[in-house]
């Protein structure tokens, strides 16, 4: 399988991740939406990242939708089957609300760093700012209640949208705010798995 994308996507790095948990050998085509435009765009044409080559050769877009591809692919299951179905509950809000501070956080980076200055928009800019606070709020919540595993899609999910969140939007999103989310990012960047998958390739 080819994974394509950069690691400093949040999207493309949760799926490196869970790919290295469950044992899944693969190559990485570190290509960047932006200065791999056209390059990526033969490949796949939206010229979306996480790109997933299968090895049947499909094209897969959406890291929830590899993520799926993957669970069935791999024999290895990461998640105890006596996981309760409160766990799983659980489990499946957190990753909601990772994805939505995922989504939040490279909006407001696009906007700042992307977009011209004298185009950006105010009221958009506090806008999603708004919903970036209130995903990692309610996550940081979630975290103060119950840790889920640090190695399965909620845990990946969480510690990878915060350490993006952290290095992208330090002046917007502090630890000091946030300490569980904080706490548990840290634990799990120590992890083999994240630590042989950096945000930032030397």
């Amino acid at each position: 399988m080819i994974l394509i994308g950069m690691l400093d996507s949040p999207y493309v790095r949760r799926v490196a991740i869970y790919m290295k948990v469950l044992g899944i050998q693969f190559e990485h085509r570190p290509l960047s939406v932006f200065s791999d435009f056209d390059a990526l765009a033969k490949i796949n044409p939206t010229v979306k990242v996480p790109t997933l080559i299968t090895d049947d050769n499909q094209v897969l877009i959406d890291s929830t939708l590899i993520i799926n591809y993957l669970e069935k692919y791999s024999a290895h299951t990461p998640v105890p089957t006596s996981a309760s179905e409160a766990e799983e509950q659980r489990d499946l809000r957190l990753t909601g609300f990772a994805l939505a501070a995922c989504e939040k956080a490279v909006q407001i980076v696009y906007e700042q760093r992307v977009r011209p200055e004298e185009k950006q928009h105010q009221p958009w800019v506090n806008r999603i700012t708004q919903q970036l606070h209130g995903a990692w709020q309610t996550l940081d919540n979630g975290l103060r209640e119950s840790h889920p595993d640090m190695l399965s899609v909620a845990g990946i999910s969480i510690a990878v949208a915060w350490s993006f969140t952290d290095v992208m939007l330090p002046d917007t999103v502090s630890r000091a705010r946030y300490p569980e989310a904080a706490r548990f990012t840290s634990l799990a960047e120590q992890q083999t798995e994240f630590l042989t998958t950096p945000m930032k390739q030397t």
